[in-house]
């Protein structure tokens, strides 16, 4: 089945480093045609095609898809995985950074999705996966902003799911744990102790270690496969079991 993208387009947004970067290379592997849409798409590796946009700029987001379904040939799969990250309770951020967040991590989001939308109603395969977080669902202290907007995405996945099933467009979302990416790299060593801030980002996921970004791509791309047809909004866990199982302390 590693083919089964074989003549399928795909638009992966923030599609130049981490879970973008893996989920890109993870469908073109498995036959699709990939386009990232990302601020910066230098050394970006063959064969994936780059189209630089910023998801805050609508006319650049509508210009930059478009140039990217020109270069595809059409859309099948849009993978909505741009987004920024944020630290701090209630008090610590400020109404301006409130607002940049929000508009990257949600309001983005939309933009992408609706200049995405006239090219999916044409497709016979079509399917969203939004990258959502745990943090949609589970308290984490220090994650007030963040929380809320990957909160706003999970829901707003299940409503466009409701929205455009009868459209034939399914659309879902996978919800990581922590993954080892360079932007958890980059909040490691801002860390008064980067390697006990390490092992705490471990423990609390039960399997006792990050997440890879090749894990979470793989779970993006059975949600956006032709063989998950049945599949829509479907929240897809890749946390190392954090949302479900409670374990004993070690004795």
């Amino acid at each position: 089945m590693n083919g089964e993208f074989d003549g399928l387009a795909a638009i992966v947004t923030g599609g130049a480093s981490g879970i973008g970067l893996a989920t890109a290379l993870h469908l073109a592997a498995r036959g699709a045609r990939v386009a990232c849409l990302d601020l910066r798409i230098d050394d970006l590796p063959a064969p994936l095609h780059g189209v630089v946009a910023d998801v805050t700029d609508d006319p650049a987001v509508r210009a930059g898809v478009a140039a990217a379904v020109e270069w595809l040939g059409g859309l099948d799969i849009l993978v909505n995985n741009a987004g920024i990250g944020a630290i701090g309770t209630v008090e610590a951020n400020s109404d301006e950074e409130w607002h940049r967040v929000l508009d990257v991590n949600v309001v983005g989001l939309v933009r992408v999705t609706r200049a995405a939308l006239p090219h999916l109603r044409a497709s016979a395969h079509a399917a969203v996966v939004n990258t959502c977080s745990i943090a949609a669902h589970a308290g984490l202290p220090d994650r007030a902003l963040y929380s809320a907007s990957k909160g706003a995405v999970q829901a707003l996945t299940a409503a466009m799911a409701a929205d455009h099933v009868r459209e034939g467009i399914r659309v879902s979302c996978v919800n990581p744990g922590t993954v080892d990416t360079p932007w958890v790299r980059r909040l490691l060593a801002k860390a008064a102790d980067p390697d006990a801030e390490l092992a705490a980002l471990k423990a609390r996921q039960p399997t006792g270690r990050l997440v890879t970004a090749e894990e979470v791509a793989a779970a993006i791309a059975y949600l956006a496969s032709p063989l998950a047809g049945a599949t829509t909004g479907t929240v897809l866990a890749v946390d190392g079991g954090m949302h479900g199982l409670r374990l004993r302390a070690k004795p």
